[in-house]
């Protein structure tokens, strides 16, 4: 695998490359004249220090802002991402893929910030129309890879560096007159609360400094000669570049942290409704905690000290990993932190750093960068080694390690990031341009540095709504897709975190291998901390993962009609279900001309309506969240047959063998593991989109709707949809305020079919066909369950 430190040849033949048009490659080094910036030039941008540096501003006090003070907020924040995107050099970093193939390249980024700034005030009312239907589509939404070698093609063809920079431009113009213009920024104005329109310009200018820092992540993990540091990006902390003598030692090149004894105490979670700053949805409501007695480090896990668990083998022995991190560890063929940069045979353990923009002398007294599978390895390790249980902190750990006064205040809400670190000895809000010592941040009160910035902190716990908490119209699929047991907390910020980020109410996470400016602490305990995991009835969409699952929907899709419903009472017709579905949509081409080259199966589970299609379609893309079903759907593409269990009475049953028709070319046919809630761009006009049984077990629907038309939408004009659903919501998938109906507002019911068939229609969709269709799913030989799905075929004319 290559790595991000690394000049890689590759071969011309490479599907991103066709987006190197070579029209802007000189115009796109070196440092960046006047034209570059499409709002306020650094020179004249709030949060200029007299270096000429820029920190970040923080958030407004929506009680008390004044029109200037938001537009000196937009223009902070505006300007940090030119500043950043400067650093980018030529046009081949705009469009070069990470090195893992997980993210998008870095001319998404460019422009995904201003093309949400222009769907929230949309969604708000703030402004009427789009500026431009394209791509606000295909920067909209970003990608959040299921696994480790989820791997994106990468096949896009993104607009040029002109067309993108021409967009921004078109973008701050927007944003700028609806600041100097709205009244209800005039002086005086009531407080701006979460149900205001103008929340979702707010939400604009967090959502920013989350990509700013995003951005910097992907920067840093490409190849080092296509980037340069920016005269105005702050500067790299003091104690970089500094050369110490190998091997490093402990209390000479790194500090030994200390233990620390944290009493027991009880701890609230939450950020008060009325607090005057925004917030993203997962951050409100309340949790409290009796926090046990623990022992926490009083420092991050350095560099020097994760150099011991390297050089004792931890890499190499399967002992300290959980079985995915092995697995992730294997497939990467990782052997040191990502952003460490060997120097020498590997068995010298000589390293250099890359930092944002170069590499530099390792310092062994910054805090290891890593993702969750190694910071679990590593305290599997120290367990060992230390005779003590070691693991991660949880949410509620981190609470009870913070000065109570914190909360009263919020200090990244009252300073910009160079007063932040010299007041309060916090490296956030890009007081400097990289992580600083462990030991040189103020400690809180308990004596733990760093409870604050420097570089995020993973803990143990499960991404988690709090009780009482509610998605935000504006934004309601930003954390419920996360609610799924598979990202993991982060907490802290870190020296690059902005704004809503930086704040102590900040809650955010990632997959566990990802990689963030995110490091860890150690803690030492024999509880668990009241550590929150989501299991399959808490994260609804890992129910699908289960084993006996994928044996009922094997059943479903591939099972003979007469053991689907064996009993000559039962309700027959209602065998067969996937393949009637197809049938839908071949019908529906043969009547309507729509086409019969591509078709879209989403939420296709095991793959039996996929298979179906390819009789007559050219070419079948089956997606599916479930990681369960796309392996089980990829083996019967390749072998034309699978096992699986029959249950028949408790755990009787027989294995018998799931087959595809020979009639069928299953090369028709491939798998792919997304979410439908964010499907990736390149995905557009398919003559045909299935959705069975599929909206009600997403947690936002209209998200994947929403995908349907319009520009870049899934169905090309004059194909078709069809779309199945018994309307069963819950919250166990959906939250309640995403729910298309099933419930009352201002006194009258307000029907699911009802809200769909509007949505539909005015998104150019004629309705072709519609009726009641039974389905049966067996779970054993003498329980069913019986289900009348609702079936609509919808023609896109417009």
């Amino acid at each position: 695998m290559s790595h991000p430190n690394e000049t890689v040849a590759e071969h011309p033949a490479e599907a991103w490359r066709r987006n190197l048009r070579n029209e802007h490659d000189a115009l796109l080094r070196g440092p960046r004249p006047a034209w570059w910036w499409t709002g306020v030039a650094p020179s004249d941008t709030p949060g200029r220090q007299a270096d000429g540096t820029l920190t970040a501003l923080p958030q407004p006090n929506l009680a008390t802002c004044t029109r200037e003070s938001v537009l000196a907020a937009f223009d902070n924040g505006w300007t940090l991402t030119e500043v950043l995107f400067a650093g980018l050099q030529g046009e081949e970093a705009f469009y070069r893929p990470p090195y893992h193939h997980l993210r998008h390249p870095m001319i998404f980024y460019y422009c995904h910030p201003a093309a949400l700034y222009i769907n929230k005030l949309r969604v708000a009312g703030l402004i009427p129309a789009p500026l431009n239907p394209y791509f606000e589509r295909i920067f909209e939404t970003g990608v959040d890879e299921m696994r480790w070698d989820d791997m994106s093609k990468n096949e896009m063809l993104w607009p040029s560096f002109a067309e993108a920079h021409t967009y921004r431009q078109q973008v701050y113009a927007t944003v700028r007159e609806l600041i100097e213009t709205h009244p209800d920024l005039a002086a005086g104005h009531p407080p701006i609360g979460q149900n205001h329109p103008l929340w979702a310009l707010f939400m604009g200018f967090d959502h920013e400094r989350i990509h700013l820092e995003t951005s910097s992540v992907l920067i840093r993990e490409l190849p080092v000669d296509l980037v340069l540091r920016p005269a105005e990006w702050p500067k790299l902390h003091p104690s970089a570049g500094i050369e110490t003598d190998f091997p490093p030692q402990a209390g000479r090149d790194y500090p030994q942290p200390a233990l620390l004894d944290i009493p027991a105490a009880q701890v609230r979670i939450g950020k008060p409704a009325n607090w005057p700053s925004f917030g993203w949805d997962n951050e409100y409501g309340e949790r409290r905690v009796n926090v046990q007695p623990f022992r926490v480090e009083s420092q991050l896990v350095s560099n020097g000290a994760f150099l011991e668990f390297i050089q004792s083998g931890g890499y190499l022995e399967a002992q300290w990993w959980t079985e995915a991190g092995w697995a992730w560890r294997g497939f990467r063929n990782s052997k040191w932190p990502c952003f460490w940069v060997p120097e020498g045979p590997a068995g010298l353990h000589r390293y250099r750093l890359r930092t944002q923009f170069e590499t530099i002398p390792i310092p062994w007294n910054w805090p290891v960068e890593v993702n969750a599978h190694e910071a679990a390895a590593f305290c599997a390790w120290r367990s060992t080694r230390d005779g003590q249980p070691c693991r991660l902190p949880t949410e509620a750990e981190h609470q009870a390690m913070r000065n109570a006064a914190w909360l009263d205040t919020d200090p990244a809400f009252l300073e910009d990031g160079a007063a932040l670190g010299r007041e309060f000895g916090w490296n956030s809000q890009l007081a400097h341009g990289s992580p600083w010592p462990v030991d040189a941040g103020q400690p809180a009160a308990c004596g733990a540095c760093d409870v604050f910035g420097n570089v995020w902190q993973w803990h143990g716990d499960d991404f988690n709504p709090l009780p009482g908490s509610k998605v935000h119209p504006y934004y309601d699929d930003f954390s419920t897709p996360c609610y799924d047991g598979q990202h993991q907390m982060i907490l802290g910020g870190s020296w690059v975190s902005c704004g809503d980020e930086a704040s102590v109410w900040a809650r955010f996470h990632f997959r566990p291998h990802f990689f963030q400016h995110a490091g860890f602490r150690v803690v030492q305990a024999a509880h668990d901390g009241g550590v929150v995991k989501l299991d399959a009835a808490d994260a609804g969409r890992q129910v699908y993962e289960d084993a006996r699952i994928v044996d009922e929907y094997m059943l479903l899709h591939h099972g003979e009609p007469k053991t689907q419903m064996p009993w000559p009472g039962g309700p027959q017709c209602s065998t067969a279900f996937p393949q009637r579905c197809a049938h839908w949509l071949l019908d529906g081409a043969r009547q309507y001309g729509s086409g019969t080259a591509r078709a879209l199966d989403i939420g296709c589970a095991v793959g039996g309506a996929s298979f179906e299609l390819a009789r007559e379609f050219d070419a079948v893309l089956g997606v599916d969240l479930s990681r369960a079903f796309i392996d089980a759907a990829e083996a019967l593409q390749k072998n034309g047959t699978l096992p699986y269990f029959r249950r028949d009475e408790g755990d009787l049953g027989q294995i018998v063998a799931a087959r595809i028709d020979p009639a069928i070319d299953r090369s028709r046919a491939a798998f792919r593991q997304a979410d439908a809630c964010s499907l990736p761009a390149e995905l557009a006009d398919f003559d045909a989109v299935l959705l069975a049984n599929l909206l009600c077990r997403l947690p936002s629907p209209k998200s994947l709707l929403g995908r349907l038309g319009g520009e870049r939408g899934l169905v090309k004009v004059g194909g078709l949809v069809a779309l199945f659903s018994p309307y069963s919501w819950l919250e166990q998938f959906t939250p309640r305020e995403a729910w298309l109906g099933g419930f009352e507002a201002d006194g009258e019911p307000v029907k699911s079919a009802d809200a769909l068939k509007a949505f539909m229609c005015a998104e150019g969709f004629v309705l072709r066909r519609e009726e009641e269709v039974p389905l049966v799913i067996r779970e054993h030989a003498r329980k069913f369950q019986f289900i009348v799905t609702h079936g609509m075929l919808w023609q896109r004319e417009a």
